[in-house]
C-alpha cells in the first residue's frame, strides 16, 4: 500500500491548502488521513483515487442530469 503526502496529494491533481483538506475532512467530503508519525500525516493512495474518481463519477452525473 502506498501513501501519499500532500505532495503525494498535489502529484495526483488535488492542489488543495492543507487548511481546506482539513474543512473537506471535518464535512466528510475528503478521505481522512493516517497519523503516520507525531506531526506526520498521510492518505492512503487508494483512498485518493477512489476520492478522484467520484468526483468524476459526480461530474458526469451533473452533465447528465
Amino acid at each position: 500500500m502506498r501513501l501519499l503526502d500532500l505532495d503525494g496529494l498535489r502529484e495526483k491533481g488535488i492542489k488543495f491548502s492543507r487548511q481546506h483538506i482539513h474543512r473537506l475532512i471535518r464535512k466528510k467530503r475528503f478521505p481522512k488521513p493516517v497519523k503516520i508519525g507525531e506531526n506526520t500525516n498521510a492518505w492512503p493512495e487508494i483512498e485518493i483515487d477512489q476520492y478522484i474518481e467520484k468526483c468524476i463519477a459526480n461530474r458526469d452525473a451533473t452533465v447528465a442530469a
